[in-house]
């Protein structure tokens, strides 16, 4: 490991202005950062501790919604009675996600910050425009089991890693900020995330120095909740395909679907068309097949993760089917 300085700010103000500083990184749960840094993918020359920061609460909201502070670990926040009852999308997915010792650890921030697991990524002897741009990407001819089929560009098609984003991506959260000037910001999550393009390195739309203070989760919306994770085993593995559902239905047919994505592409993938196109639909199959096909309109595989594209359909149709059962 190389050598890094390392300050534990007592304010907000102290930890963004701290950012500025060339090879500053912010630390908090530090279960992705502190892997990376062990592996020389991540070099930080000064670390910033933003634990000791008040970011740690979950509050309810004057609308019937929820602020969740950065700093609220991943155990804590899926354990929440409130957000069982209300938002069991959210508690399910978080709770697919990694170990019980890292959920411990985890926090809300870090988790929708974790970079990609592409076994390129992390190994730094391997070309990867993501860690240096303009290397190339070894994963498009090479070892791409996990990779994405959508949202992906010639240069990047890794995966966002994240569980927990997206059920929030599902549940239309929004993202708040602060800066060291004390501006605040709010991001709808759909546009946190980044597509690679041509700059896969630039991930997110976050500006220097800025900061996650909290995640607002709007008033649930109707319908039952439901996440589904396929993946190569049954514990600490990320998704090959994970699907967050809310859909209501009433009299036989769906009345309004919300669908979104895991381990298919850069950021928590949803499509619109395929929520439109369940709207006023009967509950059966052939109406499941017509999303499925709109959620995988320019879906394209790289040889060894083709079987992602047929995966995504069985999964939805099963997720369909299950919540449109009562």
């Amino acid at each position: 490991m190389k050598a890094f300085t390392y300050e534990h700010p007592a304010t907000l103000a102290q930890a963004a202005a701290a950012s500025h500083r060339p090879g500053a990184k912010f630390i908090a749960g530090g279960t992705n950062l502190l892997d990376l840094m062990k592996l020389q993918v991540e070099t930080p020359t000064h670390l910033i501790d933003i634990n000791r920061l008040s970011l740690d609460r979950i509050e309810e909201t004057a609308n019937g919604g929820l602020r969740i502070g950065t700093l609220v670990r991943n155990s804590d926040l899926a354990a929440d009675l409130r957000v069982r009852r209300k938002y069991g999308v959210l508690s399910r997915a978080l709770l697919a996600g990694a170990s019980a010792q890292l959920r411990n650890k985890a926090t809300t921030g870090g988790n929708l910050l974790q970079r990609t697991r592409c076994i390129y990524f992390y190994d730094v002897t391997k070309p990867c425009n993501k860690r240096v741009p303009g290397s190339g990407c070894a994963a498009i001819a090479g070892f791409n089991r996990g990779l994405a089929v959508l949202g992906g560009s010639d240069q990047c098609i890794a995966t966002h890693p994240s569980d927990m984003a997206v059920a929030m991506r599902a549940l239309d959260a929004q993202v708040e900020t602060v800066n060291a000037a004390g501006e605040t910001r709010s991001i709808p999550i759909a546009d946190l995330h980044r597509l690679p393009g041509n700059t896969p390195h630039l991930e997110t739309t976050l500006r220097a120095g800025e900061i996650i203070t909290s995640v607002i989760l709007p008033p649930p919306p109707p319908g039952i909740q439901f996440y589904r994770k396929v993946r190569d085993r049954a514990s600490y593995a990320f998704a090959l395909v994970s699907v967050a559902a809310i859909v209501e239905t009433t009299g036989g047919r769906i009345r309004a679907a919300r669908l979104a994505f895991g381990g298919l592409a850069p950021k928590p993938w949803r499509v619109p068309r395929a929520e439109e196109t369940l709207a006023g639909a009967p509950a059966r199959a052939d109406s499941f097949d017509t999303a499925a096909t709109e959620v995988l309109d320019g879906a394209r595989g790289y040889g060894g993760n083709d079987f992602k594209i047929p995966l995504t359909r069985r999964t939805l149709h099963a997720v369909l089917a299950e919540v449109t059962r009562t």
